[in-house]
């Protein structure tokens, strides 16, 4: 298969994953021009960061008077995802050019890497990596364009529509697979009820940061116990 091949593959096998990330690029460009941001600005978070799940936690921290401090580390936190994202597709990667790296490192996000993880495990070919550059460059198209409708659009778009329905159900896609192992519903159980019984209670409003080390502690601990039972 060529390269042109295993790019438009990604590229179908992402699709289906873009469909819910329409309306959540909506909510974020819209959301942050009624928070203050200008539309310059609220483009170059996009193009920047390229990262939903931290833009969105981004807005809703400093909208809430958060310090600068608790935003970078919640932010950071959030995206700290990736670098094991980054450690799990390493072994497919390691014969590439540095540019070609850095390129594909820019493009792996969630829907990106739900979906080429599984392609690059079962396919040796040494392109493979095009698949991964074609899904994420169509996770890339589709959430720039969207943050640009959004600010467009602005406050245009009425509340009744329901938009906001769009964040968790673009996580809940990707976790969906995730919910056949126990030890990962205990893990995204305890981490959700973290996070959410801390919104109110946790100062700083740093209950992301605390949600998502609680996960870490509690696999850890799991992993351990498995391993010692094996």
């Amino acid at each position: 298969m060529n390269n042109f091949k295993v790019f438009l593959k990604g590229i179908i096998d992402v699709s289906p994953l873009m469909i819910p990330v329409v309306p959540f690029g909506l909510i974020f460009g819209v959301l942050a021009i009624d928070i203050g941001f200008s539309p310059v600005e609220t483009m170059a978070m996009s193009l920047i960061i390229f990262g939903g799940a931290s833009q969105i936690v981004l807005l809703q921290l400093f909208s809430g008077g958060a310090s600068s401090l608790v935003i970078i580390s919640s932010v950071g936190a959030v995206n700290s995802r990736h670098l094991l994202y980054g450690a799990v597709v390493s072994e497919h990667l390691s014969d590439l050019k540095l540019i070609w790296k850095i390129i594909i490192s820019y493009f792996l996000i969630d829907q990106a890497f739900a979906i080429s993880n599984n392609y690059l495990k079962k396919n040796k070919n040494s392109n493979r990596y095009f698949h991964l550059v074609g899904g994420g460059a169509t996770c890339w198209l589709i959430w720039q364009s969207t943050t640009f409708l959004g600010i467009m659009l602005g406050a245009a778009i009425p509340e009744k529509l329901g938009l906001s329905f769009a964040v968790p159900l673009t996580f809940l896609a990707l976790l969906v697979n995730d919910f056949r192992k126990l030890i990962n519903v205990i893990v995204i159980t305890i981490s959700g009820l973290v996070a959410t019984l801390g919104y109110n209670y946790i100062p700083f409003k740093a209950y992301v940061i605390v949600a998502a080390v609680a996960g870490l502690i509690t696999a850890m601990i799991l992993t351990i116990k498995i391993k010692k039972n094996e």
